[in-house]
């Protein structure tokens, strides 16, 4: 099998060299210069030049229509509606955009193609293109700004809801940390130096306010219509906060404390009847059963959004939205920090 391989690889590449051969002598025979264009040419490449744009839309249109299935599903907290709309409206303005410059490119490269009747005129400049390409774009990106940073200010702004839930989320090479408050609504302080194999969040054990907190691993629940508080802190590289589900994500940064406040909208039962989610776990689940895998139901999740290491890729965490009386029923199932060093 090997020897007929090589033997393919070969007669392939005596028959190239017998094709350039024959091009070569086809050049010699010719009355022009190999290097001279001729109209018939330049015709040739205009219409290859419409033929392409055509082709280059339809691929274009294709691919928006083959992966649409694939895109996130509507936004499951408050402020991710306005985030969506922006998003929206940055996609069909960059989208006309696209095709109508894409289809001058075009055009203007078959109606001036090469002709040696017709002589190139030079026209170095012109105020009035000039002031036009200036003003429009200036104005549709003073909009995207403005509304961009309304929003970011609404998003970043303290949260002052009295009902608020706090969490923090411990970051660090290669797993998240969720610590919840107890009864006291306060986290305890929390000090670097003090962080040990039996103390990973560096928790300050001086300080009664952490003793009744709640670390969580591997997944945590918030409860729906509720304001969430995020505090977050990483212990050695800058991960980030990634909730692409809630339009949420905030640094994770060595030696501070940085914020983010989210309503969630939807629980994750809601989320689990969605018409779309149903369709696109569907596409999911028939993908893991071709790969030998099994089938698995849609979560909100928690990932890292920063390249912080070789395990980067694995650093995520399952985040369930619960209505208020399942959220209370879970969190009396946690155990407070105290409680667990004293056994």
């Amino acid at each position: 099998m090997n020897l007929l391989v090589l033997l393919a690889i070969a007669l392939l590449i005596v028959a190239g060299h017998q094709l350039l051969r024959i091009i070569e002598i086809s050049r010699n025979l010719k009355k022009t210069k190999e290097w001279q264009v001729s109209d018939n040419d330049n015709n040739m490449m205009g219409k290859f030049m419409l033929l392409f744009m055509l082709l280059f839309f339809l691929f274009f249109f294709w691919q928006v229509n083959r992966w649409m299935d694939r895109t996130l599903p509507g936004a499951a907290s408050e402020h991710g509606e306005f985030i969506d709309r922006l998003w929206d409206a940055n996609i069909y303005l960059i989208t006309v955009v696209f095709l109508v410059t894409n289809f001058i490119l075009f055009l203007f490269a078959y109606k001036y193609r090469g002709n040696s009747n017709r002589k190139a005129v030079y026209y170095p400049h012109n105020n009035k293109l000039e002031m036009l390409w200036t003003v429009i774009p200036a104005i549709a990106l003073a909009f995207i700004i403005i509304f961009g940073l309304k929003y970011w200010n609404e998003i970043t702004d303290r949260a002052t809801d009295p009902n608020r839930v706090v969490v923090e989320l411990y970051a660090k090479q290669f797993d998240w940390t969720a610590r919840f408050t107890g009864k006291d609504g306060k986290l305890g302080e929390t000090d670097y130096r003090q962080i040990s194999g039996s103390n990973s969040v560096g928790m300050d054990t001086t300080d009664v306010n952490g003793y009744d907190d709640m670390l969580v691993k591997n997944e945590f629940h918030i409860p729906v219509n509720t304001e969430v508080e995020l505090r977050i802190r990483s212990r050695d590289v800058i991960h980030s906060v990634y909730l692409p589900h809630f339009r949420a994500q905030m640094n994770a940064v060595p030696g501070m404390v940085t914020y983010f406040k989210f309503k969630p909208t939807k629980t994750t039962a809601e989320m689990r009847k969605d018409a779309y989610v149903i369709n696109l776990m569907k596409g999911i689940n028939k993908q893991r059963e071709q790969e030998g895998k099994e089938p698995v139901e849609f979560d909100y999740i928690l990932l890292c959004n920063k390249i912080c290491g070789a395990s980067h890729y694995n650093m995520q965490m399952n985040v369930v939205v619960d209505t208020e009386a399942d959220y209370q029923a879970w969190l009396a199932k946690q155990k407070a920090v105290k409680s667990v060093a004293t056994k």
